[in-house]
């Protein structure tokens, strides 16, 4: 493997270089065109293909991929779901939804009897 240091140019080095070059090697218009289109339509590619591994990424699917391989206990499982509920539940109160609250307590009854199965074991 290559250390990214020594592949790094100054740009003294880079204009020298671009002097030899311009001695040795030159383009007609037609030739510079076709390298400008080249290296924008690379550049297009990548960002497009930046944007779509963002939206997959942030995707429900690839979220329930990555969330099956975290192989969870069903005490951790429920853990996260009282957090969840303790968090609505709280959020209801606030805006005295009372309704609301009378629901996620008794989600969370059924959830603490999972905990308390998972603390006899």
């Amino acid at each position: 493997m290559t250390d990214n240091k020594n592949k790094r140019i100054t740009n003294k080095a880079l204009l020298d270089m671009m002097k030899t070059l311009k001695n040795d090697f030159v383009m007609n218009e037609t030739e510079l065109d076709a390298l400008a289109i080249k290296i924008v339509s690379r550049m297009v590619k990548l960002r497009s293909m930046e944007e779509w591994f963002h939206h997959v990424a942030s995707s429900q699917t690839a979220w329930d991929v990555a969330y099956a391989d975290l192989e969870m206990t069903e005490e951790e499982d429920a853990l996260g779901e009282a957090a969840r509920l303790m968090t609505l539940l709280n959020l209801f109160q606030d805006k005295e939804e009372y309704e609301k609250c009378a629901i996620i307590k008794n989600r969370m009854e059924q959830v603490n009897k999972i905990l308390r199965k998972g603390k006899e074991r």
